[in-house]
């Protein structure tokens, strides 16, 4: 893994920062994202220190603001020729239903469209960076809702959890179609349940514990750097093993509709 440079969003804490940490032990060029500037520049500074690997960058951006993410975006394309691998991790789980700053539901909005806007703004030096990895780490309770395309942004109703499980589910869809799309560039593009897993997350959402943090990051690290996977794409990973995401995620027509609304949500930013 040395010599590949991997940006990680939601780096600073939880199940991204352990998994930071892991491939910077590998040798990686990491670069750490988070919302806060001050904690970022801190983590890449821990991260460095625990590791012996100097070659730790940060990057700050709210993906709860999409001009944000495109910032961010820009600041990579002009700081790096390349990027080997993206870990879209970041993740929240809200009680309560707000919106962020471009007036869509807060989960929706962090943890699928921000991602969605993320990739495609750095996918052309993705594909120049081939063979590259994309990485969308979803969740076990994307099977948990169904998927209802005119109640995205919480039109009809809200629940706490059914808003997390579209989320999850639509890291999934795109995923699948993101993969069909760049069949033959050398990007593949996988997704993963990482586990249930002791974060902040889990308690806000569940109020339980879980299992650690490397056991959190294993499968994201093992997406990553292992050969095992090389060429592999289009696929759902939990326990570092292939394994078979609902099968609404399978539908086509609803990967194509969710790709479609998603693009009109973002595409001022584009």
């Amino acid at each position: 893994m040395k010599n590949k440079i991997i940006l990680i969003t939601g780096a600073t804490d939880g199940i991204g920062k352990q998994t930071a940490l892991d491939l910077a032990k590998l040798g990686s060029k990491v670069i750490v994202h988070g919302r806060n500037e001050e904690k970022c520049k801190n983590t890449a500074t821990e991260i460095a220190n625990k590791t012996g690997n100097s070659d730790i960058d940060y990057v700050s951006a709210d993906l709860a603001s999409l001009s944000q993410v495109k910032d961010m975006a820009n600041l990579i394309i002009s700081k790096y020729d390349r990027l080997n691998v993206l870990i879209n991790n970041a993740g929240v789980f809200e009680n309560e239903k707000i919106f962020t700053s471009d007036g869509y539901e807060m989960t929706f909005g962090v943890n699928h469209l921000a991602h969605f806007l993320l990739t495609i703004l750095l996918l052309d030096l993705i594909k120049s960076s081939a063979p590259s990895r994309i990485i969308n780490v979803s969740s076990m309770a994307h099977s948990g809702n169904e998927f209802d395309l005119e109640n995205l942004n919480s039109e009809k109703s809200f629940s706490s959890y059914n808003a997390y499980a579209i989320s999850k589910a639509a890291n999934i869809l795109f995923t699948y179609k993101l993969a069909k799309d760049l069949e033959g560039t050398g990007v593949t593009v996988n997704a993963l349940h990482p586990g249930v897993i002791s974060t902040k997350l889990l308690h806000k959402g569940w109020e339980i514990g879980g299992a650690s943090l490397e056991s959190g990051a294993a499968t994201s690290v093992y997406l990553a750097s292992s050969d095992e996977v090389e060429g592999v794409t289009g696929k759902y990973f939990s326990n570092k093993r292939r394994s078979r995401s609902s099968s609404l995620t399978h539908d086509e027509e609803l990967q194509q509709k969710l790709w479609d609304i998603s693009y009109k949500m973002v595409e001022k930013f584009l």
